[in-house]
């Protein structure tokens, strides 16, 4: 800032929008612009001006701890069962991406010199997370985002009349040589060869602000610890171990997507579709095609909530495994892995092998202070990460796998999912509990 006084701000930039070329300067206003209406509204009006584009919410006086773990208490509400709702969020959030890329057109037609959004969470913390990276639709305003209290300071400026003007610079480079993104894939091999494979992955990408340690190259370490101690013991198993890194996850989970896509099974999804837009189109195309894999792979495991202990698992409404979880976790009670959960969680890599059929967990997690600071966050470095929780994680996944690669049996299948009916009453969105 440096009128009406000097001072630094904490911004970020927000993903895939275009640098500054150099220090830009301009007077501050605030255009709370969320629809087409407010367009029309704000045309002509916002030439030269770094456009504060959020509400400045007031702050919120924090009402729990930071960082914590689940108490006995909290994890046997994990058992709870809530009755499924009609969802249809995902009509909503493309909504949304689409109304966004009109928004960029209209401020650089306009000549809106940068816009600035104000973090979501208190305690000068920003995320900088941004999903318009598509090549035909790449931003062409630069965007900020701004630490809360900075932008309520801003906001209570321009109430009072001072004018305040800012200088912004966001030098950023881009290479679109090539525009596909890669999965790691490692396989230990089984003794039986037609006997399929057993799988586990987490997610390699992460967001720019911090070090994308807790999300999620914590649950990458572990996955990778877990195979080399199932090397390193050298136990036999039937089924191979096939162990995945996925790449594009924050952008859609289109690693774990395209995978599928091309070995599980396949859906009549848009081609043109990306990002967003196919995340949430894809559990919504029918029918579902077997591919080659679907009746080999017997059962995929993911890690991705930071870097917690394990305290249990979800079982994504598969009731038949809960016995069989119940006695793999066992041994594991004196470390604090106890809960077999009848809750599907999402939002990760589990989900679309999950909606077509097949058996895919999520692993319960302390929470730490992964949502309340650090997910998406530029305080998401290593020194935030749990080692002595990790390895309690890897050893857990370790012995999970070789259990499912060794067990005589596939793990129980929930049925082959059918296009719901009008008259179910309900539809889950993947990845979403239901009634959650």
């Amino acid at each position: 800032m440096v009128t009406p006084r000097y001072d630094q701000l904490n911004v970020v930039p927000i993903t895939w929008t275009p640098g500054t070329d150099g220090v830009v300067r301009g007077p501050v206003i605030l255009a709370q612009i969320d629809s087409d209406a407010d367009l029309a509204q704000w045309k002509g009006k916002l030439a030269g001006k770094i456009v504060l584009l959020s509400e400045a919410k007031p702050a919120e006086d924090p009402t729990s701890v930071p960082l914590r773990r689940w108490t006995a208490e909290d994890l046997a509400g994990f058992n709870d069962y809530s009755l499924p709702t009609y969802q249809d969020r995902g009509g909503n959030r493309s909504a949304r991406m689409s109304f966004g890329e009109r928004r960029d057109a209209f401020l650089k037609e306009e000549g809106v010199i940068a816009t600035v959004t104000m973090s979501g969470r208190d305690g000068d913390i920003v995320h900088g997370s941004g999903y318009s990276f598509r090549l035909e639709n790449a931003p062409q305003v630069p965007g900020f985002e701004m630490s809360a209290e900075d932008y309520r300071r801003l906001a209570r400026l321009l109430t009072m009349g001072a004018a305040p003007e800012i200088e912004l610079e966001s030098t950023v480079h881009f290479d679109d040589s090539d525009t596909q993104a890669y999965n790691i894939i490692a396989d230990i091999p089984g003794t039986d060869r037609n006997a399929g494979y057993v799988m586990a992955g987490a997610h390699l990408d992460s967001w720019a602000a911090g070090d994308g340690a807790a999300d999620n190259a914590a649950g990458s370490a572990m996955v990778m610890e877990a195979a080399r101690i199932i090397k390193a013991l050298g136990i036999p198993t039937k089924r191979t171990i096939r162990f995945a890194l996925w790449s594009g996850e924050e952008q859609g989970l289109l690693g774990s997507m395209a995978y599928v896509e091309q070995h599980v099974a396949s859906r009549p999804v848009d081609p043109s579709a990306s990002g967003i837009a196919r995340y949430m189109g894809w559990t919504r195309a029918w029918p579902i095609t077997p591919e080659a894999d679907h009746g080999k792979l017997a059962a995929y495991f993911n890690i991705d909530n930071g870097s917690g202990k394990i305290r249990g698992i979800y079982t994504q409404g598969n009731a038949a495994v809960v016995p069989i979880f119940q006695q793999w976790l066992e041994p594991f009670a004196p470390m604090g892995a106890t809960t077999v959960s009848m809750r599907s969680t999402g939002g990760t890599d589990h989900v679309f092998f999950d909606a077509v059929g097949i058996p895919a967990f999520q692993f319960i997690q302390d929470p730490l202070d992964y949502g309340s600071r650090l997910h998406h966050t530029n305080l998401d470095t290593f020194d935030h990460l749990q080692a002595a929780d990790m390895r309690q994680g890897a050893i857990i996944l370790a012995a999970f796998l070789i259990q499912a690669a060794n067990a005589d049996q596939p793990l129980p299948r929930v049925p082959f999912p059918t296009e719901p009916k009008s008259s179910d009453g309900f539809y889950a969105f993947p990845g979403e509990a239901a009634g959650e």
